[in-house]
């Protein structure tokens, strides 16, 4: 059976990899699965779904089902020039929608499902002799979220029951025909407004208002649907204070519009534009075993921190894909600490955008797994907020130039910021240049000089001339970031390496952008020369890489830059990743301090490593090509500490980066393009011998297929998307230079001939 596996695989290579894309399957399992509803914790065990702006929690209980609702940009807070954290504004929660069934108790054969290849929820149940059926979408063609509750078999006329809606800001809620909305205003002038209407066959539905808040009771019905929309008056505009339309009548109109299709119709539409995403990449990491894929996803997963289960990897893998998908589409805003789904209007920080790693990782696997349009709405956000953060950064004592004057140009970001120009907390001096690098991936990955000439080389031209103006001259000629932070622990001081590293690659990317755009040539000469003078990261005493300029000995900080540092941040390592400044070809002796650091940081139990470390130490492991390391990380995912019953990342609290980086590792373990080659499986683990991707994206605009087996590379496919034709194909020791036209597709096998 294994050799005809392998003969299997090698026939794929020889006669099917040129549309691999298109002949691998989506895998035997891509579901999440419950045998009991979501308990009191909200974000711990519900399942999310999402169309980028509206989002919701499901909880999939039968005589109370609990709906918590989300929209992208409710948020308080507004400009907060004091820059105190408690003031910037948080994001909210609309509230909660609950459908009541009593009699719908003592059930049996229950069980709710996240089925990630359509985005679709689902639970089914049996009570009272019949089976019944629930099933949620949020629909992004539509603008809407759909529920429908049926019966499997029989249950004729057994829904009978009533719908409320809560409103977390105790806005006026209004009962019209078979529909509830509610709307309001926030503190800062933001007006929202959310509708809930209710289509029942059979049966009746009435009006009833012996309460302070109206609510919806239907009788013997055979099933219901129910059509939720919502919004607020956000827009991407300084000028505007952020606010625009009040959403009444788009809100109005969208729920209007899907009311005239069937159920059915809503669905396929809403399937069809998911899966023009998430179709893009397949993948297997191997077989799991039977009784591994009979266990539920919160039992399975506890299990799988400690035995190796494939098919819950490619679960995972994919869930990262799903929840970007769901989270982040063009229009709208970009996913927060927790995604889009909250259901505290007092959240853990703030769920807000934390710019000294965690936005960031949100976007990892962006690019590289065929989700390029998902990483729109963090450069619109970026944009959209330069005004204010130009202004505060002008008047900030922080960011006084040598001569003694305010900052004249560019921008600069704190740790945290909102969505209406506050931010919040310490400045994170080279944020905008770790932002400035999501700017130029996007146009590495997809070569599209309109969105670089338009979009992201203004920005990093700005960038760099803000740190133009603000680099300190050492009396060797060198330069240093002044008083710099190496997030989040240690002394501020000149040339910490997290900094040092940021503004390398900005200026490294500059330089490319503007070689891409044949513009600023002189301009473009300067920042060269000035990234050539930056101090490079150095080594330490016992081989580590230097996180501050100079070796720690600070009796205030007695573990610093020893092997007892086992803080959760890696934050000098950025110039492996996400940087490309050091690598294990070019700079080898300090890919080597590299690894000693890492792995002198540590998992044991004194480490505060979080989900969101065990993410990026995947990644880092990976460009450092160590396979075992990288899995040994991204298996610490599955553990209870690490991830929640439904799989999203625990900080604690939940947040959400930790999901998104793992994809991105997961991807970098079987592909990378940093270095000007497209290297396959340069950090694949002993744990998958057999598997295949297809899908994944390259730098210089190419489509990357690969099958492997026996640990061995099998056979790969490179199609250009939007390359100029030549690339360098790289595997272990072997290179080779390969010309594919555009829309075409070349094949390689395991001698990459």
């Amino acid at each position: 059976m294994k050799n005809k596996f392998i003969i299997t695989l090698l026939f794929l290579v020889a006669a099917s990899l040129p549309v691999l894309a298109l002949s691998l399957p989506s895998g035997p399992d891509l579901t999440l699965w419950y045998q009991q509803p979501a308990g009191g914790k909200a974000m711990n065990e519900s399942l999310p779904i999402g169309n980028g702006r509206i989002g919701a929690l499901i909880f999939g209980s039968p005589e109370r089902e609990r709906i918590s609702m989300n929209v992208d940009s409710l948020w308080t807070g507004g400009e907060n020039p004091s820059g105190n954290y408690d003031s910037m504004g948080a994001y909210q929660v609309l509230g909660n929608i609950y459908v009541n069934f009593p009699g719908h108790t003592n059930v049996t054969d229950y069980r709710r499902v996240l089925d990630l290849s359509n985005a679709l929820y689902d639970s089914v149940y049996s009570a009272n002799s019949a089976q019944y059926e629930r099933q949620f979408f949020c629909s992004h063609p539509a603008q809407v979220l759909v529920a429908q509750f049926a019966g499997v078999n029989g249950g004729k006329g057994s829904y009978t029951g009533s719908l409320e809606l809560e409103d977390t800001h105790h806005a006026k809620i209004v009962a019209a025909g078979n529909r509830l909305t509610a709307s309001g205003t926030l503190d800062n002038g933001m007006k929202f407004e959310w509708q809930v209407l209710v289509l029942n066959h059979g049966g009746s539905v009435q009006v009833v208002t012996d309460t302070d808040a109206p609510r919806l009771e239907f009788k013997d019905c055979d099933s219901l649907e129910l059509i939720i929309g919502a919004g607020t008056d956000y827009v991407f505009d300084y000028a505007k204070h952020y606010l625009g339309e009040d959403p009444h009548a788009q809100i109005t109109a969208q729920i209007d519009a899907a009311v005239k299709k069937k159920f059915e119709t809503l669905r396929e539409e809403h399937v069809k534009d998911y899966q023009s995403l998430f179709n893009r990449v397949t993948a297997s990491f191997g077989a799991s075993s039977a009784a591994q894929i009979a266990m539920p996803t919160d039992k399975r997963k506890l299990v799988a921190a400690t035995t190796e289960d494939p098919g819950l990897v490619n679960i995972l893998f994919q869930y990262g894909r799903y929840l970007l998908i769901s989270c982040s589409r063009p229009g709208g805003l970009p996913a927060n600490l927790q995604g889009l789904w909250n259901d505290n209007n007092n959240p853990p920080w703030h769920s807000d955008y934390h710019a000294n790693i965690n936005v960031q990782m949100n976007y990892w696997p962006a690019e590289v797994t065929g989700l390029g349009e998902c990483h729109l709405p963090f450069f619109d956000l970026v944009t959209s907020q330069l005004p204010a953060w130009r202004k505060e950064t002008a008047v900030s004592r922080d960011f006084k130039t040598a001569d003694g004057n305010f900052a004249k140009r560019g921008f600069a970001i704190r740790t945290s910021h909102n969505i209406t120009g506050g931010m919040g907390w310490n400045w994170d001096n080279t944020a905008n240049a770790w932002y400035c690098q999501h700017f130029w991936e996007h146009y590495a990955f997809g070569q599209d000089k309109n969105y670089l000439r338009t979009v992201a080389y203004p920005v990093m031209k700005e960038t760099c001339e803000f740190w133009e103006d603000h680099l300190k001259v050492l009396s060797d000629g060198k330069l240093v970031v002044p008083n710099a932070w190496s997030p989040e622990h240690g002394p501020v001081e000149d040339g910490v390496s997290y900094s040092q590293e940021i503004v390398w690659d900005l200026f490294n990317n500059y330089v490319q952008a503007a070689d891409a755009l044949g513009t600023d040539k002189e301009y473009r000469d300067k920042i060269a020369a000035m990234r050539d003078r930056l101090v490079v990261p150095g080594v330490g005493s016992w081989g580590q890489l230097l996180e501050w300029m100079h070796e720690q000995h600070d009796p205030k900080y007695p573990e610093l830059d020893t092997p007892k540092d086992h803080h959760r941040h890696t934050s000098h390592l950025f110039a492996v990743y996400p940087g490309t400044q050091i690598s294990v070809i070019k700079t080898p002796e300090l890919a080597a301090a590299a690894k000693v650091t890492l792995d002198a940081r540590g998992i044991d139990s004194g480490s505060d490593v979080r989900e969101w470390s065990f993410a990026w130490r995947t990644s880092l492991y990976a460009r450092l090509r160590d396979a075992k390391s990288a899995h040994n990380m991204l298996q610490h995912f599955f553990a209870a500490r690490n991830s929640s019953p439904n799989l999203f990342g625990l900080h604690p609290p939940v947040q959400l980066d930790g999901n998104f980086g793992i994809t991105a590792g997961i991807a970098e373990m079987l592909l990378q393009s940093q270095a000007g080659e497209i290297e396959l499986l340069p950090a694949l683990p002993a744990e998958w011998p057999n598997g295949s991707i297809s899908g994944l994206r390259a730098r210089g605009g190419y489509e990357i297929g690969i099958i492997w087996s026996n640990g061995k590379l099998s056979g790969a496919t490179v199609k250009n998307i939007s390359g100029d034709g030549h690339c360098k194909v790289r595997y272990g020791d072997k290179v080779v230079d390969l010309t594919v036209k555009s829309g075409t597709t070349a094949t390689v096998n395991a001698e990459l001939k």
